[in-house]
């Protein structure tokens, strides 16, 4: 769906799940110099976790938001462009666990004009399949940018 055709109220939610790999996991470790045990020793957390497998970085979760919300909206690259615009209370609720199958809902809550575009704040959360609690929530924002 085209991002300006959507008004307060209409809800945007991801067709499909992305499965989070230990692979994924390992370099975001890398990436990030996080190296906890945690996210990266198998064995340790079996013993130790009360998650009993590696987990996620909540931080890798939420850096896949902006391809995820790419892939249920559009904007015309002609006509617009699409900015990230940042976070508003964001709180991590449940660890993704490796092998954990993901997907984001964004309801839009607000488009407030700015002198460069239109803000859209949407209330966001990752969705775990198979669990109640969702992973994260917060607010997010992507400034649409008129040519």
């Amino acid at each position: 769906m085209n991002i300006t055709q959507l008004s307060v109220g209409d809800a945007i939610e991801n067709e499909d799940y992305l499965q989070i790999t230990q692979a994924q996991i390992n370099d975001f470790a890398v990436a990030t110099g996080d190296h906890q045990w945690i996210h990266l020793d198998a064995e340790k957390c079996a013993k130790f976790s009360p998650y009993k497998s590696t987990i996620a970085h909540g931080f890798l979760t939420v850096s896949l938001m902006p391809k995820l919300f790419a892939d249920s909206i559009t904007v015309d690259p002609k006509t617009t462009t699409m900015i990230n615009y940042g976070l508003d209370n964001l709180r991590f609720i449940e660890a993704v666990r490796v092998n954990d199958e993901i997907k984001y809902k964004f309801s839009l809550v607000e488009i407030e004009s700015k002198s460069t575009g239109n803000l859209y704040k949407f209330a966001g959360e990752v969705l775990i399949k198979g669990r109640d609690k969702p992973a994260l929530i917060g607010t997010f924002m992507t400034l649409i940018i008129p040519s």
